[in-house]
């Protein structure tokens, strides 16, 4: 028994809360995941650095995650010019209907790579899921979540990571 406790433990951990993260100099697009965090912010910090051309920002209305009643994205301004800014509401609301959309736009523009913008704990499902529906290059990096919320993210993602696995298996 404290042999499986200490497996899941270290499969938690490594997939979870320290995850592989990182991306080269340029990508393609920047893709970001709606959730907690701050990934808009992480995600204009990339554009900022000219890390790709286009942003794809997932959000769901009645969570406002990066909405502030002016858009997707109010904060992109001027100082992006050249930087082509794509909004949508995934169908279903989840981390697989965006995996599903970035998958339509990256066949849609050729994309070769991306770099999804999460929180660890999402990592394993978004990259799982991601690698469904894209057959590029996937990067992750990850926006810092309060340690109050980890707890619940890891429960969350694990369940997320098993119906990934085993129930919904394809893009």
């Amino acid at each position: 028994m404290i042999i499986v406790l200490v497996g899941f433990s270290a499969i938690t951990a490594r997939w979870f809360i320290w995850p592989e993260q990182g991306m080269p100099s340029r990508v393609d697009a920047i893709v970001v995941l709606d959730g907690a965090g701050d990934r808009l912010g992480t995600a204009l910090d990339l554009a900022r650095q000219h890390r790709a051309p286009v942003i794809v920002i997932s959000y769901h209305v009645e969570r406002h995650h990066h909405v502030n009643g002016k858009g997707c994205a109010p904060q992109i301004t001027e100082e992006f010019t050249g930087v082509k800014v794509i909004c949508f509401i995934p169908r279903p609301a989840t981390t697989r209907g965006e995996a599903e959309f970035a998958g339509r736009l990256a066949r849609q523009y050729h994309w070769h790579s991306i770099v999804l913008v999460a929180i660890a704990p999402q990592d394993p499902v978004a990259l799982l899921r991601a690698g469904r529906c894209f057959s590029g290059k996937i990067y992750v990096i990850d926006t810092p979540l309060p340690a109050s919320e980890l707890p619940y993210m890891v429960a969350y993602y694990w369940g997320g990571a098993l119906q990934a696995f085993f129930l919904q298996r394809s893009c």
